[in-house]
């Protein structure tokens, strides 16, 4: 039986307009994660991830790397309770 993991992750660094979310929902998608991606006000972005345990500690790596272009300063993880109600992986809006 696959243990699955629900995770908060909050990055920082140059990681808007740079194409993080997208690159996240990417990687989410390839790993079979569900949850969600969005920019906040404070210029971090936030995700949401659930999923394989594996699947999602691979997430949190590739986090800290970003996509080309993108600079990572920090990387905060929660562990999360909930699992997200909804199936797949999405971009909320600003």
């Amino acid at each position: 039986m696959t243990q699955t993991r629900t995770v908060q992750v909050v990055i920082r660094g140059r990681v808007q307009g740079v194409g993080y979310r997208y690159w996240t929902r990417d990687e989410a998608l390839r790993r079979a994660l569900s949850g969600h991606v969005r920019n906040r006000v404070d210029g971090t972005v936030e995700a949401l991830f659930s999923g394989p345990a594996e699947g999602v500690s691979t997430m949190i790596e590739a986090c800290r790397r970003g996509p080309p272009g993108a600079r990572v300063n920090d990387i905060v993880v929660a562990e999360v309770e909930s699992m997200p109600s909804a199936e797949g992986f999405s971009i909320l809006s600003d």
